[in-house]
């Protein structure tokens, strides 16, 4: 049985890929912010396998995140599913950027590795020598985009693709979002269990379960190895190769 962790999973397109995810046999372990969001989180997938608890916006809670995962097992596939929309570019730049790289870099390394990212990352303002001050949500997207791209050149044998869930109707997207919720998070779906040669693949980005085009930037190697040391210097985390 596959087991599967997926960050910011109490609710919106986290929470229904659990379903989904569940609903196909899979072991699914979730993610809440605190313990009223752990309530809410089982509130809507009550077979889930376990629930781990932490803000992604602290930093201390993210390392107590990855022990928590850590201790659970070793996922096969991991989702990066958690993000914030907000004018605050510290909280954008820790949950968006900084918890993802945190995680990926201390958990046991998985199968697959997942990350939603936004076309609203084409022609983002990036600045990586003030990523803890200056990264916008956009800019936050791209930077993932770099990440990915990075992860896919280290670890040949992970898997590790983005994804662009469109505009949806969540909490975060609003009620008149004119996407399509059920593809925004089946796409999470597919990459974490697909067979076919498409999402075997890695260092890509879909929308919709179909390649889509990222900003040129992300494939930079050069602005890929800025990226890493920048947050290995910010979070005193290093990735190991």
């Amino acid at each position: 049985m596959a087991k599967i962790l997926i960050t910011g999973s109490s609710s919106g397109l986290g929470a229904m890929a659990a379903r989904e995810l569940i609903g196909r046999g899979r072991e699914v372990t979730l993610h809440a912010r605190d313990d009223k969001k752990k309530a809410v989180a089982l509130a809507a997938n009550p077979q889930a396998h376990h629930v781990i608890i932490g803000d992604l916006a602290k930093p201390e809670k993210v390392l107590s995140l990855a022990q928590q995962a850590n201790e659970i097992s070793t996922f096969d596939v991991i989702i990066h599913n958690a993000g914030v929309y907000t004018g605050d570019n510290q909280v954008t730049a820790q949950v968006n950027l900084l918890a993802p790289y945190v995680l990926t870099a201390l958990l046991k390394k998985s199968k697959r590795i997942i990350y939603v990212s936004s076309s609203m990352h084409r022609g983002a303002r990036l600045d990586i020598e003030n990523l803890d001050k200056k990264l916008d949500y956009s800019g936050s997207k791209l930077a993932l985009l770099l990440l990915v791209a990075y992860i896919s050149r280290i670890w040949p044998d992970v898997h590790t693709n983005a994804l662009d869930p469109g505009w949806v109707p969540t909490r975060m997207g609003g009620k008149g979002a004119p996407d399509d919720l059920v593809a925004g998070y089946m796409t999470q779906v597919w990459l974490a269990e697909s067979k076919d040669q498409q999402s075997l693949q890695s260092g890509n980005y879909y929308y919709h379960q179909k390649l889509s085009r990222m900003d040129d930037r992300a494939q930079d190697q050069g602005l890929q190895e800025a990226l890493i040391a920048k947050l290995a210097d910010l979070t005193g985390v290093g990735l190991d190769k």
